[in-house]
């Protein structure tokens, strides 16, 4: 399998590219105006504290109070208090430095923890925890075991926090190890000197830009090429890999091509088509995604595909093809929280089997952690990924200003109504003799066509003279009642 990354950069945008067999699977963006906080440390103040919730809102100085949970202190703290008393912690106007898990969405602000982690290629290193862990993707015990008494060692020789070891650390020699460590240390040295110093409400660290992180947490082995199309940012991405990763400099390039990086793959093509509700299958079957505040819907549907003579049979391959498709919407698409997957019914126990199967096969590649559960009484896979950015959609879209994200317009039938309806209020309550209306094309056409009898009516009923003024900039929803 071959595997690629793609930077394309502009002053405004840093966007990156995962390809794998020369599909798209993955899409990351970050724009200079919106960057993501994610890993960000703050000095922040305790501005409100909620028992019932168990739960507190600190002030990091954003537009919204960000959201701290019991279960989000520090495991230090926790122990030394044995409480599920969030008032036993915290109280209002309280000082304490936090560090951002979770990216503000929607109407929701920043999610807060009091345990920071400070990430490197290898290693996470964690100042507050007592012991050290090994990333759950490292499956052979012999290297789990070898990597916690690397860390373990070192953490007792010097006396420090814990560490976790990332995928990538599997198989790295120790002295390599060793030296992401020192390095982490020395940054939390820094990192601790800010926080000493810090005012409240003061932003005391923030992770490193897209591009480089893009070379400490996705560049894994096997990937054959990194291509950049900026040469500042090559320039970067070789400085930093030569200090830290050197095996990879010989992979970064410089792209120059005459097309744009991102149409290689058609990227721009993929990208489009990620932002419709739509996705057809090659089987001929197609999914329907539905994003929700609440969750996200997918419909899986056999569409034009009518396969053999066994209709089992079809139900199956379709699902199966959906489950691969699924996969790699989700990374794509970025969608996170609660997923709801209506697969096609399936009578046979050993089908669902191998769907589920297949899902969680396809979303071993996800960096984002996923749990699924078995097929439900309703004919439902239930899962959920965790989400630590907006999604694909609400980084490049706003909601519809003509129905207001609802997805539908009223009919311009249910609107000529309206106005009718609107008209009788008016009259009955001003007493006038001219009314004029103010609506779109669409609308004022059917009211002066389709509606022209109900209208001479509803003049004769009220006594009163209505014209119409078409309006363009009025969407098919949008009219006014002017009194004359």
């Amino acid at each position: 399998m071959s595997e690629e990354i793609l930077i394309n950069v502009t002053p405004p945008e840093t966007r990156v590219a995962v390809i794998e067999n020369g599909i798209l699977q993955e899409l990351i963006i970050e724009r200079s105006r919106k960057r993501g906080l994610v890993g960000n440390i703050y000095k922040g103040e305790v501005c409100r504290v909620l028992p019932g919730m168990q739960a507190a809102f600190v002030d990091i100085g954003l537009p919204r109070a960000a959201f701290l949970h019991l279960s989000d202190l520090c495991s230090r703290e926790l122990e030394k208090k044995c409480s599920e008393n969030i008032e036993h912690y915290l109280h209002e106007g309280q000082h304490i430095v936090v560090q951002v898990v979770k990216d503000p969405l929607g109407s929701k602000g920043a999610r807060l923890t009091t345990e920071i982690s400070i990430p490197s290629r290898f290693q996470v290193y964690m100042p507050y925890a007592n012991n050290s862990g090994v990333s759950q993707r490292i499956e052979c015990e012999a290297e789990r075991t070898r990597l916690r008494t690397c860390l373990e060692e070192y953490r007792k020789q010097h006396n420090c926090g814990g560490f976790i070891a990332r995928t990538a650390a599997e198989c790295v020699e120790e002295s390599i190890l060793i030296a992401d460590m020192t390095f982490l240390l020395k940054l939390w040295e820094s990192i601790s000197a800010k926080i000493a110093n810090a005012k409240t409400r003061e932003f005391i660290h923030k992770d490193l830009p897209l591009s480089i992180r893009t070379l400490r947490d996705l560049y894994k082995e096997g990937i054959d090429r990194v291509r950049v199309d900026s040469k500042e940012t090559y320039y970067r991405l070789v400085e930093f890999a030569e200090v830290f990763v050197p095996e990879i400099v010989p992979v970064i390039e410089h792209y120059t091509g005459e097309c744009p990086v991102f149409d290689i793959y058609s990227v721009e093509d993929e990208i489009q088509k990620a932002l419709e509700r739509k996705v057809n299958l090659k089987s001929g079957g197609h999914l329907v995604f539905d994003q929700t505040e609440a969750m996200t819907t997918v419909d899986v549907n056999t569409g034009g595909y009518v396969g053999g003579c066994n209709l089992e049979e079809t139900i199956f391959k379709t699902n199966l093809e959906a489950a691969q498709t699924i996969s790699r919407q989700l990374r794509l698409r970025n969608l996170g929280g609660i997923i709801i997957i209506d697969f096609i019914d399936m009578q046979s126990e050993d089908h669902k089997g191998q769907v589920l199967e297949a899902l969680e096969r396809n979303l071993e590649k996800d960096r984002a952690k996923t749990k699924i559960t078995e097929v439900s009484v309703l004919g439902l896979v239930e899962m959920t990924r965790k989400r630590t950015r907006e999604s694909l959609e609400h980084i490049l879209c706003e909601p519809c200003c003509a129905c207001g994200g609802r997805g539908v317009l009223k009919t311009a039938e249910s609107i000529c109504l309206e106005i009718f309806r609107e008209i009788v209020r008016e009259v009955r309550q001003y007493k006038v003799q001219q009314l004029l209306v103010l609506a779109s094309n669409e609308v004022v056409e059917m009211l002066l066509d389709e509606e022209a009898e109900m209208l001479a009516e509803l003049e004769t009923f009220l006594g009163v003279q209505i014209k119409f003024r078409a309006e363009a900039e009025y969407n098919q929803e949008q009219y006014d009642v002017v009194l004359l």
